[in-house]
């Protein structure tokens, strides 16, 4: 398999990926210029080694393994994985800044795991049966109809 070669240009935050990068602000003393703020914003893949420029950050109540927990959330979900897989995609320090473009073998890992995430998520959305649809509602002289064809019916079959 080779890296993509054409960009979808900066992949946008959605209100999941909002809710993950908002579990991880919310565990530090200043929010992670990195992580998006609002729907829209473009999800920057993380500089190696920024968990550790997250872990200064961390408020004096929260936990380290919360922290890496939250982290990984948001690092390991398939919008993530699309935006590291651009070939186009640059790391960014906790700031936001670019620091690095991702190297091939990274965006390829990313590319495999996003386009495996997509297809379980593929599975998990394909629609289901649709549900039996129920008989149409009978008007009551429908009702008295049917009751009465059912019981002749049913009295012919035992005569």
């Amino acid at each position: 398999m080779e890296p993509w070669k054409t960009s979808r240009g900066p992949i946008a935050a959605t209100e999941l990926d909002l809710e993950k990068a908002n579990a991880i602000n919310t565990l530090l003393i200043r929010p992670a210029g990195v992580l998006p703020t609002k729907p829209g914003d473009p999800i920057l893949p993380f500089a190696v080694g920024l968990f550790n420029e997250l872990r200064p950050l961390l408020k004096p109540d929260a936990g380290v393994t919360t922290l890496r927990r939250a982290t990984a959330a948001y690092v390991h979900c398939r919008r993530y994985y699309f935006a590291s897989a651009q070939p186009d995609s640059m790391r960014h320090g906790v700031d936001g800044e670019p620091v690095e473009p991702l190297s091939s073998e990274d965006r390829l890992v990313a590319q495999k795991r996003f386009l495996s995430l997509k297809q379980n998520t593929g599975k998990a959305e394909a629609p289901e049966q649709p549900a039996p649809v129920p008989p149409p509602l009978l008007s009551k002289n429908e009702q008295i109809r049917a009751a009465l064809l059912n019981r002749k019916s049913s009295s012919a079959r035992a005569g």
